[in-house]
């Protein structure tokens, strides 16, 4: 395909000039995609904001060492072999950051649960690491791993979607516990996720899409290589930017940030956002594990007060705890 001194294949010509055109893009995406995440930071728990952050950086890494790799071999007639190599090494690590993100956003980080359980990492690191290797021996020509490369498509794909169809699941039922205890409070935070789910199950189809279509055309001539990088990276961007779109750092619904430390094996409720308001002498004779201690409507008291009123907030647990009693479960959700 190319050789050193003069026998750069001409068809490749226009490459330098397109992968300088994506590396701009990309790399004003990330610059913007970091700032607004510090700058929005206090509006919800944003850790997924800055996980996501790594897949347009190492991108962008790559579009640039491509870039230079073309331009010199094009104007100064060399085509660096280490640079090619890094090329190479860039563009697995894109991929692998990319599905982790992806397995991240299925299994509800930052979503669902304020972190992955011990399992939940463990096989993520797993299937990173099994995926990284399969790419590698794939790009390297390895025998058999393309058919590795394929099952492990289908092993990730396959996790992805029934974690979505999982967390999709649970929210339907939590509007559904909503609609029927009337807890209007949280309706606006759970539909949002459940739309956030919905749109992100979506742009999982059309990424399976993709990724058939790219290892479906086996065709390695020259003629046209450009116009093939050309659609594969506005592909790789529209849909990497839809997904950023959707789990950007935003002034969510309230109470969006109300989720457990890590998901629960058993059944997953919504945490009662309830709050009732009583006079001290009342409070007095109030007895009930399900509540929290009661606070001051306000900090400022003058001497005229007569009366203190408080607000008693409902134990996040309260519901679940009632469940527990009545059907003897141990499972504990938050």
């Amino acid at each position: 395909m190319v050789n050193s001194g003069d026998g750069v294949d001409e068809s490749y010509r226009a490459l330098p000039s397109l992968y300088l055109t994506f590396l701009s893009i990309w790399f004003l995406s990330a610059c913007s995609w970091t700032a607004y995440t510090y700058k929005t930071r206090h509006f919800q728990w944003n850790n997924l904001q800055w996980a996501l952050t790594v897949v347009p950086l190492i991108k962008a890494l790559q579009l640039m060492l491509s870039f230079l790799f073309w331009y010199s071999c094009f104007n100064y007639q060399t085509c660096s072999l280490w640079m090619s190599f890094g090329v190479y090494v860039t563009g697995v690590l894109f991929q692998t950051a990319a599905f982790v993100s992806f397995l991240l956003i299925s299994h509800g980080y930052c979503i669902m649960c304020e972190r992955l359980s011990l399992s939940e990492r463990r096989s993520t690191a797993a299937l990173a690491c099994v995926f990284y290797l399969t790419l590698v021996g794939y790009k390297a020509s390895v025998p058999y791993f393309t058919v590795l490369l394929l099952l492990n498509y289908v092993i990730s794909f396959y996790i992805i979607f029934h974690h979505i169809s999982q967390n999709l699941l649970v929210l339907r039922e939590q509007l559904s516990i909503i609609v029927n205890d009337d807890v209007q409070a949280m309706h606006d935070a759970v539909y949002k996720k459940y739309i956030m789910f919905k749109k992100f199950q979506g742009a999982m189809q059309m990424v399976a899409m993709a990724e058939t279509m790219i290892y479906m055309n086996m065709d390695d001539s020259s003629q046209n290589y450009w116009l093939r990088l050309l659609i594969r990276e506005w592909v790789q961007f529209c849909i990497f930017g839809y997904i950023g779109w959707i789990f950007r750092s935003q002034d969510l619904a309230p109470h969006f940030s109300v989720m457990p430390t890590t998901k629960c094996k058993g059944e997953t409720l919504v945490p009662p956002i309830y709050s009732l308001e009583m006079d001290a002498s009342t409070f007095k004779e109030f007895s009930s594990h399900e509540w929290h201690i009661g606070v001051p409507t306000c900090t400022f008291h003058d001497e005229s007060s007569k009366k203190d009123v408080l607000v008693i907030i409902q134990h996040p647990r309260a519901q679940r705890l009632r469940k527990l009693d009545a059907f003897s479960q141990s499972a504990n959700c938050l």
